[in-house]
């Protein structure tokens, strides 16, 4: 509100200086400010625009379980999930995280590494880690963001006023360049399905490297199993050689936009 009212005020002191800057200077200069005021107002500059798919991961420094840690450099050449969870010493909680942890290798044979975060102190994670160790048998590996003031959270989007005002179980999977590939939220009463994002990280992986696209549910789709999808034809000329193609043996197809193949994994 203060900020509001400082570019009401600004916007009134140009009205007031036209007749002494002159009309061109004080029009111009009323004019930016009230612009200035609208921003504030629908809030624009209140709250930053959370990151999307396609986006470069922001930059931040964050205070984690394993030290200070710079985002997404300290993660370059590889690909990491930063996952958000309610609070520590929830039952919920440490279910995920012990999930999580039982896929960790199966993350980093993918080039993938994992790290946590929640609105809890650097101490709490430390405790709750311990008390997993302890209690069941599971040692976390990944670290773990403290973001007490909640200031990551929010740049990222991850508290949700209407869902309380913890974070939300948030997913973002970046790849070796710091580019966002794909973001999932998770209400805080629902955990997540570790498998679905060890499978969107292959996926992603695949395409990338064989320029296809992946079917529902793969690789287990209902038409076509563990085949891939081969991009659409953008040209008379390319429908052409795509069904040619197909003549080959190179693809299957069952129209000309939709031809699929197999891979090697």
């Amino acid at each position: 509100m203060k900020l509001k009212h400082l570019a009401i005020l600004f916007a009134v002191i140009a009205l007031i200086a036209m007749p002494v800057l002159g009309q061109g200077k004080g029009k111009k200069m009323a004019k930016k400010e009230i612009k200035v005021m609208k921003m504030m107002m629908h809030g624009s500059m209140m709250q930053p625009r959370m990151p999307l798919i396609g986006d470069k991961f922001p930059a931040m420094k964050v205070q984690t379980t394993h030290g200070k840690i710079k985002l997404p450099d300290h993660y370059a050449g590889k690909w990491f999930i930063l996952f958000s969870h309610p609070a520590d010493f929830t039952p919920v909680c440490t279910t995920e995280f012990v999930a999580f942890q039982k896929r960790y290798d199966e993350f980093k044979k993918l080039n993938t590494e994992l790290i946590g975060l929640s609105i809890d102190q650097v101490f709490s994670h430390i405790k709750w880690v311990e008390w997993i160790n302890r209690n069941l048998k599971v040692k976390i590996q990944f670290p773990i963001i403290a973001d007490d003031t909640g200031k990551v959270a929010h740049k990222l989007g991850l508290i949700h006023p209407k869902k309380g005002a913890t974070t939300v179980r948030g997913v973002f999977i970046v790849d070796p360049k710091g580019i966002i590939r794909a973001i999932l939220y998770y209400p805080q009463e629902l955990g997540r399905n570790m498998d679905e994002i060890l499978r969107m990280v292959k996926a992603l992986q695949i395409s990338d490297a064989n320029g296809v696209a992946m079917p529902a549910n793969w690789p287990k789709n209902e038409l076509i199993k563990d085949k891939v999808i081969v991009p659409p034809a953008s040209s008379c000329q390319e429908k052409m050689k795509r069904l040619e193609d197909q003549k080959k043996g190179l693809h299957r197809c069952f129209d000309w936009w939709f031809c699929y193949k197999k891979l090697k994994y």
